[in-house]
């Protein structure tokens, strides 16, 4: 009898298919891209974060009881914790690709810098065309770096995310601050604070009213600038601190806590009530001091230059441990059948993360800027959730049509024929299997 031939293993990287994806994660992503689309809606595209703080107390002080509310629960649940998600399942998507890379006997390099060279060029097109609070650019310039830990041990990477998380922010804040504290004397500090906040605002006032009443290309241009001067500099502080939560992900990725969860289930039961604990302690200290500024207990153009920075380690702990719960919350339940089955409807939309993430900001820049709707500044905190909720869920709707026919999302598949040099077959063929999470 001829033994039948042995499986060849292909060499030849390709993109992952359906049958091989973590639902798990699928479903994290999806999670998280709630959360930022919500995170984004409330600061950026309502133009909340362009007021001046007395335009946000007199906002503030004609707040219903429900926005009283869901304002200094956004600061604690909300932001910088889903895309602390986001970056982490960055670093550990990276992970899995090495792994895949070494399955095939190949590296991960060649594919990963081409997909990160496409990501680029797509952030780049959505930065200064749709919207300058893009992160696709600085996870493709960032995602370079995590060439230089994949051979490193699990403590040199946890060394660094450690730094980079907890001790980075302080240094760059204080970097930005320098002039200040460097003056001769409190009041001369106070005086360049006091102007540095004037140009602030002054920037941001400009920008707002093109967005309140320009053209888009006028929104673009005025974005673009503003981008420029204000925003880069701004998120060039946090993004080591991003990169730190690409190691802890590289971490996880490469101890299989996901791949293998029901291993690894007291591992997360603790890390879920550390995580509340840290979360809690983390985040208090930023309600308090925003609870004292809106009652005029203090005010924060007295207080010293190096008081704020000093707070930074304690903000992103609160970031990472609300994070650290929500992540370690979810994959607890996944283990349970009913908890899997209301979960997993969140899957397709982090299957198409990029597509879903490109829409939300398209369909935002229309409903909120003057070219559109124009409801930039009009929409209160309770209002911006329920919309973010309302195209939130459409979005689950589509995403689990289009991959019941498609393979791919369109951007992803944008994204992958370009990053392999031809076009993918995006149709699903009659062999072709249907994920979990959709069939």
């Amino acid at each position: 009898m001829t033994p039948a031939p042995l499986p060849v293993v292909s060499t030849e990287a390709r993109p992952i298919d359906a049958g091989e994806r973590l639902v798990l994660l699928d479903t994290l992503r999806g999670f998280a891209l709630c959360g930022v689309f919500i995170s984004n809606v409330f600061m950026w595209f309502s133009g909340r974060a362009f007021l001046t703080r007395e335009q946000m107390e007199a906002a503030m002080a004609t707040m219903s009881l429900a926005d009283k509310i869901i304002t200094p629960a956004f600061m604690v649940i909300v932001f910088g914790r889903f895309i602390t998600i986001f970056s982490f399942l960055f670093g550990l998507g990276f992970a899995v690709q090495m792994e895949r890379a070494e399955a095939r006997g190949s590296t991960v390099s060649p594919v990963y810098m081409r997909r990160l060279g496409v990501m680029f060029l797509l952030g780049v097109t959505h930065l200064f065309l749709i919207w300058y609070g893009d992160i696709l650019t600085n996870y493709a310039l960032l995602g370079f770096g995590l060439l230089l830990f994949r051979k490193r041990t699990d403590k040199t990477l946890l060394w660094w995310a450690a730094v980079l998380i907890l001790v980075w922010p302080v240094v760059g804040q204080l970097a930005l601050k320098l002039p200040q504290l460097l003056a001769d004397t409190p009041e001369a500090a106070a005086a360049l604070a006091k102007v540095e906040t004037e140009r602030v605002n002054a920037s941001k006032g400009a920008v707002l009213a093109v967005m309140q009443n320009g053209s888009w290309l006028e929104v673009v241009r005025a974005c673009a600038t503003y981008y420029l001067k204000d925003f880069f500099p701004m998120i060039g502080i946090s993004a080591l601190a991003i990169f730190g939560r690409f190691l802890v992900g590289l971490y996880a990725g490469r101890r299989r806590l996901f791949h293998d969860a029901q291993q690894h289930l007291g591992l997360f039961r603790k890390v879920l009530i550390w995580g509340i604990v840290l979360g809690v302690v983390g985040s208090s200290v930023g309600v308090v001091m925003q609870q004292l500024v809106v009652r005029k207990v203090i005010n924060p153009d007295s207080l010293p230059a190096w008081l704020p920075p000093a707070f930074a380690p304690l903000r992103n702990l609160g970031e990472m441990g609300i994070a650290a719960a929500y992540v370690s919350g979810i994959t607890l339940l996944f283990q349970r059948a009913a908890w899997q089955r209301i979960l997993k409807v969140l899957a397709p939309v982090g299957r198409m993360a990029l597509t879903n993430y490109l829409t939300q900001s398209i369909v935002s820049v229309w409903v909120f800027y003057g070219f559109g709707l124009g409801l930039v500044t009009k929409l209160s905190p309770t209002l911006c959730v329920v919309y973010c909720l309302g195209v939130f869920s459409l979005q689950i709707v589509f995403s689990h049509l289009w991959l019941s026919r498609f393979r791919f999302g369109p951007a992803e598949w944008l994204w992958r024929s370009l990053t392999y040099g031809k076009a993918q077959p995006m149709r699903r063929g009659p062999d072709t299997p249907i994920p979990a999470a959709v069939a």
